[in-house]
Parts: C-alpha cells; structure tokens; sequence
C-alpha cells in the first residue's frame, strides 16, 4: 500500500486524533511553539517513529506546500461504502445530506468542499472515480484535518449512481447556473444529494438531465458564476437553516 504524505500542523494534529495510520513523522530542526509539543506528545503516545530533519529536506518532502515545519508518512485515505453512509445518517435520525462532485479536479476546491462538508454535518463526499482530483496533501491541507472525518465514497458511473440514491428516496439538486429557482427558493429539507460541477463546465449534460431540480445563485456582478467550494458552501447552509426551522 502507497504512502501519503500530510503537511501542516492542523491536518497532522487531526490525523493523530482521528487514529490515522502514521509510520512517521518529520518535524524541522528547531521548530518549536504552537502546536508542536501536542502532535509530538501525540505521536509519541501512539508509538509513532519521529524523525528530526533539516528545512531543506522537509521543503522537498512537502513540495510546494506550506508545511509549518511538520510532515508526516500516512496510509492512504479509505473510502467508505455508499450503503455504510446511509446507514450512518439512519442511526443518527437525519435525513442523508451528501455532496456529489461532478469531476472537480481543483485540490482547493476539493479540500475547502470537504471542510464545508465537515462543518455542516454532512454524511458523505461521493468522487468519481475517473476524472476527479486525488485524495493528496494539498486537498487535506486545505480541509485543515476535516479529510479524516467526512466519509469518502468513491463511485463508479456518476449518472448511474444518481438513479440509484434516487430509488434510495434522495432528492438530487444540482448548483447550475442555468437553475430554474433561486437556492433559497427551493425545499432542501429532506433526504438530500447535493451536485457540484467541475470549474470551468459546470455540470455534464447527462448529470443535468438527471437532477430532480437545477437551483442558482444570484449573481449581481460582472463575474456570472461562484467557484464550485463558494456555491457549495452557501447552498449547504443554506440546507442546515431550513433543517433548522423545520
């Protein structure tokens, strides 16, 4: 099994206390303050090796990364399974909020989903398996640690599942900007599929054609359209206050 690198000291503090699998942990020489004696008492409690090393050798470790002097050797993410999620959201007495990315392959925009979808309570990230960005350092790093706590599902054919989660009773609203009504307009209430298009295209036309509903944002500005983390952010809580006041 592949390694995975983690950089940053939120991503890495909430690896080790979600119980992520680590072999190793580098921190720079000398770097000392914040967070640092957490995540080493962390992974000394967990028996996990650290390694001291020089900066020149954590900056190629990290790559491009702002890696805050800490990086650690992790076990690749594991998917959940669709029918687990579903039945996570039944005991906990919700109905189902789950986001489905339509071929994003921005690590920002994947990684900020994912920290949204944290913060709102959703019970799942649905990524195709083809054509989407990687589960990597720079998507946990911009989720700043909510990758370890937000299941992954990863699917197959995107339209295929969408009838499946329908005949499940979920309702599928897409965030297009060719929507019939505005997103507040619309009841996001029950049991709930949220679809995301990739930059630039939006939604496919085969995943359009299969939403129950198309919701917009108003847009009163020059630029037309939100970047798929903005639009997932305001319509997903737009869907925790109607929940709220229902």
């Amino acid at each position: 099994m592949t390694e995975e690198i983690i950089v940053g000291r939120n991503s890495l503090l909430e690896a080790l206390r979600s119980g992520r699998s680590l072999s190793r942990l580098y921190i720079t020489d000398g770097v000392k303050g914040g967070s640092i004696s957490e995540i080493t008492a962390l992974a000394k409690e967990r028996g996990i090796n650290i390694e001291f090393i020089k900066s020149e050798k954590m900056d190629y470790l990290a790559g491009k990364l702002r890696h805050q002097g800490v990086a650690a050797l992790a076990a690749p993410i594991e998917f959940q399974e669709l029918e687990t999620v579903l039945k996570n959201a039944e005991q906990k007495n919700e109905p189902p909020l789950l986001i489905l990315l339509d071929e994003l392959q921005d690590a920002q925009n994947v990684g900020a989903i994912i920290r949204t979808a944290d913060a709102v309570g959703a019970h799942g990230v649905l990524l195709p398996k083809r054509r989407s960005c990687p589960l990597n350092a720079a998507v946990a790093k911009v989720s700043a640690g909510a990758i370890e706590y937000v299941p992954i599902v990863s699917i197959g054919n995107i339209v295929q599942t969408i009838k499946d989660l329908k005949k499940k009773g979920l309702w599928i609203v897409g965030a297009d900007m060719d929507g019939t009504c505005n997103y507040y307009e619309s009841d996001l209430r029950g049991p709930l599929v949220v679809v995301l298009g990739a930059e630039g295209k939006g939604l496919g036309r085969l995943v359009k054609d299969n939403c129950d509903f198309l919701v917009k944002m108003p847009m009163k500005g020059a630029v037309n359209s939100l970047n798929a983390s903005a639009a997932a952010a305001v319509l997903l809580y737009e869907v925790v206050r109607q929940r709220a006041t229902d």
